[in-house]
């Protein structure tokens, strides 16, 4: 895990809550001090809680499991979906698409649906239609894109869900709770920590700051993919057969040859007389 500096996000502006009009009671505990009506968080909580987040994040990502991302807000949507891409993991950056996690299956059909699209206008059957038709066809194809089109790779339920600004995605938290789904998230001090498996006590409007905090996310699951790589070539390599071992065929050393006693006892004889 790459080691988490305090001046890093101190510079990020990692530090920065909401007014303190605005807050919740419930995060004072990561609270420093209160600056021209602004609440400052405690970076050094901030640096422990994203440390303990990225070491159970990483184990996740070891197991083969996704890490769900998701970020609708305006300001997180691009660095989200860059981080997301970088980690090989989904993300969702658009709406997000009510029962995405409980009614998992519909969703998947949808994609599926998306797919078959893709197969029509490779087989050529795509041509067969009508204008209108095509263009609907089309269309369909392009909203699906739009709001499916970074899970097209996930075939199961989630591991885990990454969240930026839990208030903002409060169905998504909603519907990861049900599933007994571990929540990480970075939680403003407008919001309320106790929704969350995973606190990261952190500025949640600041591209800066959601680009630092990721940074450290998906370093961790790039390890956590990386080991998983490792353990699974050892494991190949102990379980591929090992060669049958050679024979060695000692080469024959030549007897000395042994006298016949008889003839050996006759000489003897004649050499007497």
């Amino acid at each position: 895990m790459a080691k988490i500096e305090v001046k890093e996000l101190l510079e990020a502006g990692v530090h920065f809550g909401h007014l303190t009009r605005k807050w919740n009671p419930n995060m004072a505990p990561y609270i420093y001090m209160e600056r021209n009506g602004i609440h400052i968080l405690n970076l050094y909580k901030t640096a422990a809680k994203l440390e303990e987040a990225g070491e159970a994040i990483k184990k996740i990502a070891a197991s083969g499991r996704k890490i769900l991302f998701v970020a609708t807000k305006k300001q997180a949507k691009d660095v989200v979906s860059e981080k997301a891409k970088q980690a090989n993991m989904p993300y969702i950056t658009e709406r997000w698409p009510g029962g995405m996690l409980t009614n998992f299956v519909t969703i998947r059909k949808a994609v599926k649906k998306m797919a078959s699209i893709d197969k029509m206008k490779q087989d050529g059957s795509f041509n067969t239609l009508s204008k209108k038709e095509r263009l609907q066809v089309d269309r369909l194809r392009a909203k699906l894109e739009k709001n499916l089109g970074s899970i097209s790779d996930m075939s199961r339920l989630p591991g885990a869900l990454f969240v930026v600004d839990i208030m903002a995605e409060h169905i998504a938290v909603r519907e990861a709770q049900k599933l007994n789904i571990p929540v990480f998230a970075m939680v403003d001090t407008n919001s309320d920590p106790r929704e969350v498996d995973y606190v990261i006590p952190a500025n949640d409007d600041a591209s800066k700051s959601i680009e630092k905090i990721l940074s450290y996310i998906v370093s961790d699951i790039q390890e956590g993919l990386s080991n998983r790589k490792n353990e699974k070539s050892e494991s190949e390599t102990e379980a591929a057969p090992k060669p049958a071992k050679k024979e060695v065929v000692k080469d024959e050393v030549p007897q000395p040859v042994v006298a016949d006693k008889a003839a050996v006892e006759a000489e003897k004889t004649d050499e007497e007389e």
